[in-house]
């Protein structure tokens, strides 16, 4: 069951961040899923490990499903396509 969850909230993760990035008309629900995911896994590593960021970080990031999990996924999402836009994946 948490995986279920980890994916739909992946995939509203990056759904938000490709509307944020002008790039949904180009991404199908599969891209949006993987870059959700994607997207809240470099969120955690650049805010919360590296950097040591707020609700990133520490315990409130890994107690599961949070309102701050949610806005961490979306910038690290942003963040990732932001990326795949400058390496020119993404158009």
């Amino acid at each position: 069951m948490a995986w279920i969850v980890a994916i739909l909230v992946g995939a509203f993760c990056g759904w938000i961040a490709s509307i944020i990035m002008r790039t949904d008309a180009q991404q199908g629900a599969i891209a949006n899923i993987l870059i959700g995911i994607v997207g809240a896994l470099l969120a955690r590593l650049i805010f919360g490990d590296l950097l040591g960021i707020g609700a990133a970080s520490g315990t409130a990031a890994s107690n599961g499903f949070s309102f701050w999990n949610i806005i961490w996924g979306i910038v690290g999402s942003v963040v990732l396509i932001a990326l795949l836009k400058a390496l020119r994946v993404l158009r």
